[in-house]
């Protein structure tokens, strides 16, 4: 059935002029008014609708942010134009001088701002659904795809996404000192989600927002315990939401984990109800804390790359998430388009990858590895291990590598040490740092400074005693 669009009805887009004049006008008259504008309000040239306007605020922002800030007022702002060849565009000298005699209460600085900001989003939602309308007509590829693709569109306006946006470096820059200044003045040496591991977060800074983490090793060498322990330190120890897809354990397998790990007992003997009425408290304490925890699970065990992308984006919405952690990726349902695994397994890395540019969180991935380690003499994993695509070492920002001796000797000189190798470090150095594996409960540690604590006690009968 051929279905036609809606004629343009030639209505003017949303905006109100007597704000952005009025927020002008404000700034002029008392310059303090314009970092509240930029701090709490996050005003921007683009989200006026006049483009004298926009030149104005650009030139008021230029001002400020010279190496020796300039005041603000009506004269400085024509000069600046003025240096900028904007003076004539933006209305010239007479209408920036008679923009402070427009303004209702100066007092109000902030009120007309969000006035401003609140019709600019009004025209990006009306750009995007009209974008959406005439995808629809266009479109030929499945319907669930194109609603993704509108979803993921509404969500950018909802949370102000600039990032499709072209900026200068001078923008970049300022947003990037800003960043740095405040990371040298408190001394903070992990700027992003920490993993709880002190050797890692040296190393790496924590996971950082926008990053694609791949953790991948053998079967048997720890991935799935190593990416609970870090989810269960994200969001119980340091208060960052962690939202956890599991395509291989369900939420059954993962509470069990979490409260083995968290109660630092036998995980054999708590599923099998073996668990000494004198550490039942232990439990309810692990239990209620996991409970206060913002730590959200997913065990649906078909799952595409779209489909997570977007239930990811409906919890973001609902709470700031600090990580996403999928286990694992080649375990995902591959997309309609792409023939063979190869392009399926790269669909789903570069989907990841998007979702952690576009959410601006770290997404870690667990990854499965080729058989080919096994046939080498030092089983230690390589970039070149990566299993079915090359992709995966192509999107990955940070690829991490496990690696246990004793698995392979049992004569290893150091039984219970797990290597964690960056092999990949977009951002950073690469290396390898040592961790403790506890294989009863199962739990990774600091391999020093936890080994006092977290290494099982011997009882009088011989037998490991639980904590």
């Amino acid at each position: 059935m051929a279905v036609s669009a809606r004629p343009d009805t030639g209505n003017v887009p949303p905006q109100n002029q007597e704000a952005e004049v009025s927020v002008l006008g404000a700034i002029l008259l008392s310059e303090q008014a314009l970092d509240g504008l930029l701090i709490d309000v996050k005003l921007k040239p683009e989200d006026f609708y006049r483009e004298r306007h926009r030149q104005i605020f650009r030139a008021m922002i230029r001002l400020k942010e010279k190496a020796e800030p300039e005041p603000v007022d009506a004269l400085t702002v024509c000069d600046e134009l003025t240096r900028s060849g904007e003076l004539e565009e933006a209305g010239g000298t007479a209408y920036v001088h008679s923009l402070p005699t427009l303004v209702p209460a100066a007092a109000n600085a902030r009120h007309y701002g969000r006035i401003v900001k609140e019709h600019a989003m009004l025209r990006r939602l009306l750009d995007t659904t009209r974008g959406i309308q005439e995808d629809v007509y266009g479109f030929a590829g499945e319907p669930h795809e194109l609603l993704e693709r509108a979803e993921a569109s509404l969500y950018k306006i909802a949370h102000d996404d600039r990032s499709g946006d072209v900026r200068t470096i001078e923008a970049v820059l300022h947003d990037e000192l800003a960043k740095l200044e405040k990371v040298s003045r408190e001394g903070v040496a992990v700027t992003g989600t920490p993993s709880g591991f002190k050797d890692i977060d040296e190393l790496t800074g924590g996971f950082q927002p926008g990053n694609l983490i791949v953790l991948a090793a053998r079967p048997a060498m720890g991935k799935s315990a190593l990416v609970t322990n870090i989810a269960q330190n994200a969001a119980v120890d340091h208060g960052h939401a962690v939202a956890m897809f599991s395509l291989e354990m369900s939420e059954t397998e993962l509470a069990q984990r979490f409260i083995a790990a968290e109660a630092k007992l036998n995980g054999d003997d708590l599923r099998k109800g073996r668990v000494r009425p004198d550490r039942w408290p232990k439990v309810l304490k692990a239990t209620e804390k996991l409970a206060a925890a913002p730590l959200f699970i997913d065990d649906s065990s078909d799952l595409g790359v779209m489909e997570l992308r977007a239930k990811a984006r409906r919890l973001h919405a609902r709470q700031d998430l600090g990580l996403v952690i999928v286990d694992y990726l080649q375990l995902m349902r591959p997309e309609p388009g792409a023939d063979s695994r190869v392009e399926q397994v790269g669909q789903i890395s570069r989907g990841l990858k998007l979702l952690a540019r576009e959410l601006n969180i770290p997404v870690i991935a667990v990854s499965q590895l080729s058989r080919a380690v096994e046939s080498r003499p030092d089983k230690r994993p390589l970039l070149s291990d990566l299993r079915e695509s090359g992709n995966i070492e192509q999107d990955s920002d940070l690829v991490m590598f496990i690696y246990r001796d004793e698995y392979y000797n049992d004569s290893t000189d150091e039984p219970g040490v797990a290597e964690v190798k960056v092999a990949k470090h977009r951002n950073g150095p690469v290396g390898t740092v040592k961790l403790t594996f506890l294989e009863r409960y199962p739990k990774f540690a600091n391999l020093y400074r936890e080994r006092s604590s977290d290494v099982p006690l011997q009882a009088a009968d011989g037998q490991p005693e639980d904590f």
